[in-house]
């Protein structure tokens, strides 16, 4: 098996995500101040990464080392994430008339949700670079997975939360050993505790996309997707967008696998699912200049979707046009259905961001957006039973 014992990355640089500024890879550096936009790592030297090489790599995220960027092997804070499976849903798939209806399921990750991935990458550059004070701002399951992963690094964590976030997500944090701090309203309100939290301390803000690095873990579902489908991509791939570093992640790495030349097009649509409560992408393309005028989001079940300002917008817009792809949103009522009847119907806990996906899929059926014979791709983003205390 191939240890990875020495620097791997094919890093080269961190760009503007709009004007493609450069900013060092050696410096702490969060976001780019020139627009006010996230940064993006960018690679160098495709031809010394081949797909062959991963024949004898480990089973986690860490097998693309070469396209991700910690330098140092020992720097990498790792709990096992990655390669979850992707199974096959073979009774609602001929219960409503799918060919190929696929999940690929992120509760297996450590901490119970695909921000493991992000937040493994993130705090092994903090490593990297020095850092020994983490912070940020969640819904629930991204504090859990940074207080996990600083645990492991012996980095000390602050996780400031809703009030309303179920109390297992809570006391996850707390037994990791981090801090919580609580906070009324939503994530959005989280974010102007850590800014005010920040001015007393040298906390590294590792909000969604306000730091370059947990686009670079979340990214690895992309490579995953391919490597696990035998390099024939789906059709439409369907993700619930939040804060969108998943669904930016996963078309950055349909990317970079074109450069290196491990797929060819062409790249699936791109569906990101939102609660009505909160659905942002919705409304900013629906009315781009007013939206936030009249834009009022609420708390809804699926706390990670309760993000309604979300710093990636422009970025998540882009994947949409690029890939020719759109958005959706659905009730409260509709995700908690739709958790219990893939619980009862495919033996499978989704968090409400999983099972919001497949609703969106039965609209997007029934309104002919997607057709019976297209091979479809769902995110389950988490595991169902943090969330039982909302589900009653």
């Amino acid at each position: 098996m191939d240890t990875l014992t020495k620097s791997t990355s094919l890093a080269s640089a961190l760009v503007c995500a709009h004007c493609k500024t450069p900013y060092s890879l050696f410096e702490i550096n969060t976001y780019a101040h020139c627009c006010n936009q996230p940064l993006v790592v960018q690679y160098d030297d495709y031809d010394a990464f081949s797909k062959h090489d991963l024949l004898t790599r480990e089973k986690n995220m860490w097998r693309y080392s070469e396209m991700l960027p910690v330098f140092e092997k020992e720097n990498i804070v790792s709990l096992g994430e990655g390669m979850t499976p992707i199974l096959s849903l073979d009774n609602l798939g001929g219960k409503y008339g799918f060919d190929h209806l696929l999940v690929k399921d992120e509760s297996l990750n450590p901490t119970g949700s695909f921000k493991a991935r992000g937040l493994s990458m993130a705090v092994s550059k903090a490593k990297e670079l020095g850092i020994t004070k983490c912070i940020v701002p969640t819904a629930g399951n991204a504090g859990g997975a940074l207080a996990a992963y600083c645990a492991k690094a012996g980095i000390a964590c602050t996780v400031v939360m809703p009030t309303h976030t179920p109390a297992v997500f809570q006391r996850e944090c707390q037994l990791y050993g981090a801090a919580v701090i609580l906070v009324d309203g939503l994530i959005n309100d989280c974010a102007k505790k850590v800014d005010e939290l920040k001015l007393k301390g040298d906390y590294f803000d590792i909000s969604t996309l306000k730091e370059p690095y947990r686009l670079e873990g979340k990214k690895t579902m992309g490579y995953e997707i391919a490597e696990q489908l035998q390099w024939e991509l789906p059709d439409y791939i369907l993700y619930p967008a939040g804060g969108g570093t998943g669904l930016i992640g996963i078309w950055k790495a349909f990317r970079e696998m074109l450069e290196l030349g491990w797929i060819t097009g062409p790249l699936p649509k791109m569906i990101a699912v939102q609660s009505l409560n909160c659905n942002p992408i919705m409304r900013s393309l629906q009315d781009p200049l007013h939206w936030k005028e009249t834009f009022s989001p609420s708390r809804t079940v699926a706390n990670g979707l309760a993000v309604p300002y979300p710093f990636g917008m422009a970025m998540m817009q882009q994947v949409l046009k690029e890939s020719g792809g759109t958005v959706f949103a659905v009730s409260e009522e509709e995700i908690i259905a739709g958790v219990k009847e893939v619980a009862k119907t495919e033996g499978m806990l989704m968090a409400p961001e999983g099972a919001a996906v497949w609703k969106a899929l039965l609209h997007l059926r029934r309104c002919k957006v997607i057709s019976p014979e297209s091979k479809v791709l769902m995110i389950n983003t988490g595991s169902g039973y943090k969330y039982l205390e909302n589900l009653q």
